[in-house]
């Protein structure tokens, strides 16, 4: 039974459900699964928009046969379709959360760190939501002259905001969301209801901090899964036992204590005795935001705001069985073509030609009728309904949700199949929204290019100003000037 709602549904299950529609299509999943599927690592992540900053022989040569044996294995587990359905997003537009490195796996030592990493590029790059696969190297590879591991050095990608991997969004110790091996061991790795767990999973949920500190938002946390994430990361860190933060908020930790009698019981939580300094708080491991709130998935699975068989194929086969999809509604009927009253009439509008056109009107009064309004002249219905579709059409939310997401192609099929393949885009909306993303792409280039190492160097600041969603001040600001100007408010 689907969950209903007193307030309404919340903002973040609506952002959810608009990411899950939009952010990895159906196309991207099929190409990207067939291609991993004969072996073709690289090819599956081409088709989820993932550069690859990396050369397995540069790494074989640089760190080992081993390694490079583990980096190749892991590779041809990676479904990149996978890893973009699980990324973190913020709201309220559901983009990636820009500027963010993420470790998939690790194969250094504790003297040496070596993680294969995803990367998102900073938010005034982001445009295409695309991201980068590469190896970062930790302090203790400081050979001479080492070879790159990247198989294009020459020119390199630009600066990253924060190449180290983020310990608060780490992916290693949460394999089942972007191996595909692993991935039907997201239902009981997420606490879905009715999902079999092993002894190291069975855990009971904290008390005190979090009944403290959540208050609207702790139907957001995962609880009940808190203890056994948390043994699975201090044993990732080398300590069997001890404290752990929890981050709740921006300026909120829960500090907690992993205890347990012996390794044949579960593990339990409890606060700490006695309250940390900052400094001893932050230095203590962070449960990854993966392991502290509730799969998105699963909320809207539960909420009925999303049907099983619309969630990624791995996704859907580790969820199905444990939790009720929602009741199918009436299958969509097929679309007519616009019917528009004109003189009195009914007349339709259809693609024709590959052009949307008044099918009902003869070719020749329809060139009349144009030139009518090219000298100022009343259009007719049929001409002002095309118009409109061409200019601001009712599926524009979906072209830009599309665009946002960084689907040029599926953009780019909604609108040829609202005006057909061979269709003269007017000025509009419309227009405006596709030539917005075809520049921002330019950023993009230059970041990984390494021409842009400063955000917007590639654009002019007038420029940016005129980016949709941006203030647009009213004049020209008066700071253009390098020259220096009095503080008294008089300008020259």
């Amino acid at each position: 039974m689907a969950l209903h709602f007193a307030n309404g549904i919340p903002p973040r299950l609506l952002m959810w459900q608009r990411v899950r529609e939009y952010a990895v299509p159906p196309s991207m999943i099929g190409t990207a699964t067939a291609r991993r599927a004969v072996g073709d690592w690289a090819g599956a992540c081409a088709a989820a928009r993932i550069d690859v900053d990396l050369d397995l022989r540069a790494v074989r040569d640089r760190h080992g046969t081993d390694v490079a044996t583990r980096l190749r294995a892991d590779l041809r587990r990676l479904a990149p379709d996978l890893l973009r359905w699980h990324l973190p997003r913020t709201a309220p537009d559901g983009r990636l959360r820009p500027g963010l490195t993420l470790c998939l796996a690790r194969y250094g030592s504790a003297r040496t760190a070596l993680d294969l990493v995803v990367r998102t590029p900073p938010s005034w790059a982001d445009a295409g939501q695309r991201l980068s696969l590469a190896l970062w190297e930790g302090p203790g590879h400081d050979t001479p002259e080492p070879p790159p591991l990247s198989p294009h050095p020459h020119p390199r990608p630009g600066p990253h905001p924060h190449p180290h991997p983020d310990r608060r969004f780490r992916l290693d110790l949460h394999r089942h969301l972007w191996d595909a091996r692993r991935s039907g061991e997201l239902a009981w790795r997420c606490g879905a209801e009715g999902a079999p767990r092993s002894r190291t999973l069975s855990s009971a949920p904290p008390e005190g901090p979090l009944d403290e500190a959540a208050t609207d938002t702790e139907s957001l946390w995962a609880a009940a899964t808190w203890a056994a994430e948390a043994e699975l990361l201090l044993r990732a860190e080398g300590r069997p036992r001890g404290a752990f933060t929890v981050r709740l908020g921006a300026r909120r930790r829960a500090v907690l204590e992993l205890v347990a009698p012996d390794d044949s019981h579960a593990p339990t939580l409890r606060p700490v005795r006695e309250a940390l300094p900052p400094q001893e708080v932050a230095a203590l491991p962070m449960l990854p935001e993966a392991a502290a709130r509730v799969l998105p998935d699963l909320e809207l699975l539960r909420a009925g705001l999303v049907a099983a068989d619309r969630l990624h194929p791995l996704v859907a086969a580790a969820l199905a069985a444990y939790v009720p999809a929602p009741s199918a509604g009436p299958a969509p009927e097929p679309g007519d073509p616009h019917r528009v009253v004109c003189r009195g009439e009914v007349h339709r509008i259809a693609l024709r030609d590959g052009v949307l056109t008044a099918v009902d009107h003869d070719p020749d009064q329809l060139r009349r009728e144009e030139l009518l309004v090219a000298l100022g002249g009343p259009a007719l219905p049929c001409l002002r309904a095309i118009d409109t579709v061409h200019r601001d059409p009712e599926a524009l939310p979906a072209v830009r949700e599309r665009l946002g997401h960084g689907d040029v192609v599926g953009a780019l099929a909604v609108v040829e199949g609202l005006l057909g393949p061979n269709a003269v885009l007017r000025d509009g909306p419309l227009r405006r929204e596709l030539e917005s993303a075809a520049a921002r792409r330019v950023d993009h280039g230059l970041f990984r290019a390494g021409m842009a190492p400063v955000p917007g160097a590639g654009r002019t600041n007038a420029a940016r100003r005129q980016r949709p969603g941006r203030a647009t001040p009213a004049y020209p600001s008066s700071k253009g000037s390098s020259r220096a100007r009095p503080r008294t408010g008089q300008y020259r």
